[in-house]
């Protein structure tokens, strides 16, 4: 679980992500960007994407405020302009910050 700042620095948004060592970004889907007030044409840098799912067009938000437990990092996030998508927390700027341990069910991070 993780707390998305909103774009004017006037909220929090809370999120379940899954932890995607596969996923070059973190992604979510478009209904995040709306709460946020983040606007995918003007805010965002449309970039397309191939992976398991085939081709797919993904707004890159250059700087969310993304909080864990007592760590916040500036991220790169990638939005899709769907709704069913669950948020994946990836490995660019986000992930590869922090040191990770999968064992026994579970994943520990730490700075």
């Amino acid at each position: 679980t993780v707390l998305l700042q909103k774009k004017d620095k006037t909220g929090w948004r809370k999120a379940r992500m899954i932890v995607d060592t596969g996923a070059d970004y973190s992604i979510l889907p478009r209904s995040y960007a709306v709460y946020l007030g983040i606007d995918l044409t003007r805010d965002c840098i449309a970039q397309t994407t191939h992976g398991i799912g085939g081709m797919e067009t993904v707004y890159i938000y250059k700087s969310l405020i993304l909080e864990i437990d007592s760590f916040k990092r500036k991220i790169p996030i990638g939005f899709l302009d769907r709704d069913d998508v669950p948020p994946l927390f990836g490995r660019h700027e986000c992930l590869e910050t922090f040191r990770l341990v999968f064992a026994k069910r579970t994943i520990t991070l730490s700075n």
